[in-house]
């Protein structure tokens, strides 16, 4: 499975990318700029490199320092 993600502040822009979408027989989906922000997140998190590993202490003094 693809999918193609479109931004634009232009609703009506959205509304007739949508219609044109479902004249072709595919599937949309809207979000909201925090089911975005989620997914980006995802991305990220699934090229952390997970081999490392931080003790308790580094991550607060990490922490700490902000």
């Amino acid at each position: 499975m693809n999918a193609l993600i479109i931004k634009s502040d232009k609703q009506s822009d959205l509304k007739l990318i949508k219609e044109l979408v479902k004249k072709l027989g595919l599937e949309s989906k809207s979000l909201s700029e925090e089911e975005i922000e989620d997914l980006g997140l995802t991305f990220l998190m699934k090229q952390v490199d997970r081999t490392k590993t931080e003790t308790r202490e580094s991550v607060m003094e990490k922490l700490a320092d902000k």
